[in-house]
């Protein structure tokens, strides 16, 4: 599955008119939520038959597709099949009760296969439920017509901060070649440096959140001046909202490049199998590993790794850093320590360098318990 995103062009009555349907949308998920917290033993099917009570109640809500509104209801029960899984596992600390949905900002409905119209160009998109939205002129397309419309299993409005967007989810399998480099890279990601690997190569942090606070601290106290309810707050609030979308997406940009590049010069990629849920905690680091998106980063190795067949391994952390890439004696250290000396073998060497080359030893390792007669990797 690939979801192709562009932007939609239209007037302000359509702009109205898919405000509408976003909004139906919160409610029928809301409300879904709502009927199974005042009933016992609710399952999913249970929510779909609701969204049709839901229509016959509100006639407002009858113009949203049939299939949006079953689509809103999915997205509740995957809140509720989440929060129960985690009560399951007794998963430690909060379990993640779904909660409801009441804030302006992101808003998204969700069509399947019907409500939704391409052009023959592919180049706009006009929807055709109750709300009458009309048709849009898309920006920022990739090649649609490469592929048919029966592949396209989900269209997806979503509004942000500058505007409104189309997603489209196509059923297809994403496979590219990748020629053997012979070269297996373990990888230490951290603070002062985005990331250092096994061959001591460094990729500096770009800390963007840490850059644009100042900005965004000057935009913040701008919105907190203005009279609630007013619009010129939801004027300052949106263009907050515009500068914290301009710092997410730079930060995604820089981490979906940099996965790409490592996979594609590794024929095995070995990382630490990090609970940043757990570190975050840390209320002194919190904001700067918010910042470097180490979960991101690690999402999206994982997922070129799949497309190009490299193997991406996750390794426990512990004692990464304190053990010696020469001869594994454990020298204890402290997070202020950065530099590894070895008090057996008189090893120095980078402390994050010493913990990629851990990294990799444990991911090999892990391969040789795990191969049964012969150790390959074949990508």
């Amino acid at each position: 599955m690939i979801v192709f995103e562009a932007k939609l062009q239209g007037t302000d009555g359509q702009y109205q008119a898919l405000d509408e349907a976003l909004r139906t949308a919160r409610f029928v998920r809301n409300s879904c939520l709502r009927y199974w917290m005042d009933n016992q033993g609710i399952n999913k099917y249970d929510l779909n038959k609701y969204c049709a009570v839901l229509a016959r109640e509100f006639k407002w809500a009858d113009k949203l597709n049939s299939m949006a509104r079953q689509a809103s209801a999915e997205r509740a029960w995957s809140g509720i099949a989440r929060f129960s899984d985690n009560c399951k596992k007794q998963v430690p600390g909060k379990k993640g009760f779904p909660r409801f949905k009441k804030h302006q900002q992101n808003l998204s409905v969700e069509y399947k296969t019907s409500g939704w119209k391409l052009s023959e160009d592919r180049r706009e998109i006009t929807f055709t439920d109750g709300f009458k939205a009309g048709t849009f002129r898309m920006w920022g397309t990739r090649a649609l017509h490469y592929y048919q419309v029966e592949q396209i299993k989900r269209v997806r409005v979503v509004r942000r901060a500058d505007g409104y967007y189309t997603q489209f989810c196509i059923d297809v399998e994403r496979t590219e070649t990748h020629e053997l480099t012979g070269k297996n890279v373990g990888i230490d990601v951290g603070l002062n440096h985005f990331l250092t690997d096994s061959d001591g190569q460094q990729i500096e942090n770009p800390r963007f959140l840490r850059k644009d606070e100042k900005a965004l601290k000057k935009s913040q106290r701008r919105v907190a001046r203005k009279k609630k309810g007013s619009n010129n707050r939801a004027k300052a609030r949106n263009r907050l909202g515009r500068k914290h979308l301009k710092v997410s997406r730079r930060r995604k940009d820089f981490v979906v490049k940099t996965a790409r590049c490592v996979v594609q010069s590794s024929d095995l990629v070995a990382i630490e199998d990090l609970k940043v849920r757990n570190m975050v905690k840390n209320h002194h680091l919190a904001k700067s590993i918010s910042d470097a998106a180490w979960s991101q980063f690690r999402e999206w190795l994982e997922y070129f790794g799949k497309v190009f067949g490299v193997p991406v391994i996750a390794v426990p952390p512990h004692f990464t850093s304190q053990d010696c890439s020469n001869c594994g004696t454990e020298v204890k250290k402290t997070l202020s320590t950065r530099t590894h000396t070895c008090s057996r073998c008189g090893h120095i060497q980078d402390r994050d360098w010493n913990a990629a080359i851990n990294i990799l030893k444990k991911a090999l390792q892990y391969l040789a318990k795990n191969t049964v007669g012969h150790m390959e990797i074949n990508a």
